[in-house]
């Protein structure tokens, strides 16, 4: 397959699956519950560290409708075992990261709020809850620590036995030596401190499981929201529940968002099935949003010293990073790369920098464990690189713009090595930047500028070149199967969270088989019905999906050769595909592909997916801001990007991606910050005290694509879930300083709350 191979593509065709979500029939977990199935409702510790002295159940035994308690004692007789991470790290001396056992119930200790310590099963949720608040749990409360830095101090309390001084791993990547020597002989380095604020997925849809039990099959069917079925279904059966996997079929129908904490498994959906199994009855357990907020994966939380250094003309001589990573209180499924690799995939962002390094000290704490949100270590690097990059034009005297047109990666130069080893496939980032600049209306800005200030107001303007590199698994197998009623049922293993795979898949299948849209169905989310999937992860689905899909739906074409050969009455030799038909070379005579369907009774193809998972997307953000220098509350005025997403299926698609992945680095930036106070207390448990942006908080965004095919598939596309998320936070950031024009802005950390921007520009104030 080429690049042309499918020529309908990029048609900007509205959501096929619309209709049936915005008429109510959408089909949630919550939604799933069986008659008479019971409900679960989990104790979760109220302390950030404690020994579990006794958990005592008579009295929540004792009441109406519940059936069963269940505590550690329960789940280790059974066998229940630790969720493992999938991904791993080693120091430099090889050895692998830490790793404690992380058990669906903790059998002795208590590492953070909200871990659980047992289970109320009953007939109702009220009954469950009431049964959980009549479980009587005595603790013995331990010393806690929160942030990674002090985790990892000398008199630090001590988290896991076998995790000395709380450290997971001392990871390092690049060449020291080179950028120490690049330091050495710069003529200006820029040094900068930075704080990635703690933060929330937010999704919609809260997390539930619904596990049925078969007593004939002696199975379980686990219907719970998730980023994909199959790695959900073989780490609990290999290793939590310790089934044979044929045992346990995993179902997942619509998401409510999803954002990277939906891929993991979590103690809850283990134990839902490890009821249903006890008990022989159905077992649903739904979240509400504290429990979202105490318990699911959180993201960032990264502090770090960076340096750049810079020759006489400007050029970029190296980058430098020293951090601290809090994975909190265990190793989650895919955390061990996230900081690392994930920051290490970024770190030189658009620019031709020939030395680099990052030595980053993973550390344990009292908090909820650190994994994949939308960006996934990515947008912490870069809003270190952008950040510095403008210090270092405010130090030098330099256009903030034009020092980065001279440092970007020439288009000729593709596929360009960074410094950190990546291979970037393609590109041309100084027509991004001419596109942003244009679409951003730069030349108007002096004058807004003006207008700001003869309204008393302080205007910004922030860069931010950004880029992302997908990832994921590509272990796939898709299949298409066309049916004599002429419509297309398709089954692949990557699991929509709302990005519109129903639309995307579909569009690209109807260019390869010269059908409608609509006469495609996509199913995902089955285990029992779809042989192989990696789920969603990593911006890498369109990628990974509809390359798989146009081969199978190929692979059907090649299959119905023989019976349209037989219906045109030619030799099979002889006949072509073109134009969502068969025809025999060199003439008109034809034979249309559902014909061939329907004298087969059916026609089916499959394929595995055979490229690779990685494409680097690109993207360059212009944002203005306002700000009130009396109270420091700060607006965005404008926004506006030029991105590279390759071969783009279909523009409203990548539009809806591009709004909500800036809104979600905007919030980042201005208001998220699930922080901890001192005895490990979330004071961000609800939706009270955890901001998140609302439509007022946001711009029009002004979008222009300036694509670049990506030749590491067949059709050209790249990875653009995540792009924006990543770029964002630093083009705020980079926008809030320029306003503040003088005061210490090096060391505003996000979120740039108001308080914190007044702070800044008080304490500028005062100095002078």
């Amino acid at each position: 397959m080429a690049f042309d191979v499918l020529p309908g593509l990029g048609q900007p065709l509205r959501r096929i699956e619309d209709p049936r979500l915005l008429t109510g029939g959408g089909r949630f977990t919550a939604n799933r519950a069986s008659p008479g199935a019971l409900h679960a409702a989990f104790v979760r510790s109220p302390h950030a560290h404690a020994l579990v002295r006794e958990v005592a159940t008579q009295d929540a035994l004792a009441m109406p409708g519940v059936v069963a308690v269940f505590t550690a004692a329960d789940t280790l007789a059974t066998g229940l075992g630790h969720s493992p991470a999938v991904t791993e790290i080693r120091d430099a001396s090889g050895r692998r990261h830490v790793e404690p056992p992380r058990l669906p119930i903790c059998p002795d200790r208590v590492r953070h709020v909200g871990e659980i310590v047992a289970m109320v099963v009953a007939e109702t949720a009220h009954a469950a809850r009431s049964g959980a608040e009549a479980v009587a749990v005595e603790y013995k409360s331990l010393p806690a620590v929160v942030s990674g830095e002090a985790a990892l101090l000398p008199d630090a309390p001590q988290l896991h036995e076998g995790a000395p001084g709380n450290l997971v791993c001392d990871w390092r990547k690049g060449d020291e030596a080179a950028v120490r020597d690049a330091l050495a002989r710069a003529a200006h380095v820029a040094r900068l401190r930075h704080r990635s604020p703690r933060i929330l997925a937010g999704y919609m849809e809260t997390r539930a499981a619904l596990a049925e039990w078969n007593e004939a099959a002696q199975r379980i069917t686990l219907t719970t929201p998730s980023q994909g079925v199959h790695v959900l279904q073989r780490i609990l059966c290999d290793h939590i529940l310790k089934l044979p996997r044929e045992r346990l079929r995993v179902v997942t129908e619509d998401v409510g968002g999803g954002f990277g904490p939906k891929l993991p498994p979590y103690p809850e959906q283990a134990l839902a099935c490890f009821a249903a199994m006890r008990l022989k009855r159905d077992v649903l357990w739904v979240q509400d949003r504290t429990e979202h907020h105490l318990a699911d994966t959180h993201a960032r939380d990264l502090v770090a010293d960076a340096t750049l250094a810079l020759d006489a003309e400007g050029r970029f001589l190296a980058i430098d990073v020293q951090a601290v990573a809090n994975f909190g209180a265990y190793v989650s499924t895919v955390a061990p790369t996230i900081p690392t690799g994930g920051m290490a995939k970024v770190l030189t962002g658009l620019y031709a920098i020939p030395a680099a390094h990052i030595a980053m000290r993973c550390a344990f704490s009292n908090t909820a464990p650190v994994d994949a949100v939308r960006g996934a270590g990515k947008p912490e690097a870069l809003v270190l690189l952008e950040c510095l990059v403008d210090l270092a034009a405010r130090q030098t005297g330099r256009d903030p713009v034009e020092l980065r047109r001279l440092n970007l990666v020439p288009r000729e130069a593709f596929p360009w090595r960074t410094a950190l080893g990546y291979r970037y496939d393609s590109g041309d980032y100084h027509a991004l930047l001419d596109a942003a600049l244009d679409v951003g209306d730069a030349a108007g800005y002096a004058a807004r500028r003006t207008d700001s200030e003869a309204r008393g107001l302080r205007r910004g303007r922030g860069v931010s070149c950004h880029l992302h590199g997908s990832g994921g698994w590509g272990d796939e197998t898709s299949l298409v199967e066309l049916l004599p009623d002429g419509s297309v049922l398709a089954r692949t293993g990557t699991q929509s969270q709302g990005q519109g795979h129903a639309t995307a898949y579909a569009q690209v299948l109807a260019a390869a088989l010269g059908v409608e849209p609509a006469r495609v169905r996509i199913l995902q989310g089955d285990s029992a019905t779809i042989p192989r999937g990696g789920g969603t992860g990593g911006s890498s689905s369109t990628i990974v999906s509809t390359t798989t899909l146009a081969r199978a739906a190929e692979a059907a074409i090649e299959g119905g050769r023989d019976a349209a050969a037989d219906l045109l009455e030619a030799a099979p030799a002889d006949v072509e595909w073109q134009d969502g038909a068969y025809r025999i070379v060199g003439t008109d005579r034809r034979v249309g592909l559902f014909e061939v369907v329907a004298r087969l009774g059916g026609l089916q193809g499959s394929a595995d997916f055979a490229d690779t998972v990685e494409t680097w997307p690109a993207g360059i953000a212009l944002c203005e801001v306002e700000l009130d220098p009396e109270t420091g509350e700060v607006w965005l005025d404008r926004f506006a990007a030029a991105v590279d997403a390759g071969t783009v299926v279909n523009p409203m698609l990548l539009a809806g991606q591009l709004h909500g992945g800036f809104a979600a680095g905007i919030g980042q930036a201005l208001c998220e910050d699930a922080r901890y106070d001192a005895d490990g207390q979330l004071l961000a448990a609800t939706l009270m005290d955890y901001a998140m942006p609302r439509a007022d908080t946001l711009p029009r965004f002004e979008l222009v694509d300036v694509p670049v095919p990506s030749p590491n598939n067949p059709l050209g596309i790249k990875g653009v879930g995540e792009l924006p998320t990543n770029g964002a936070p630093a083009a705020v950031a980079n926008a809030v300083a320029d306003a503040l024009a003088g005061a210490d802005a090096t060391q505003l950390d996000l979120p740039l709350t108001a308080e914190r921007v007044w702070r800044a520009l008080r304490a500028s104030k005062e100095e002078t």
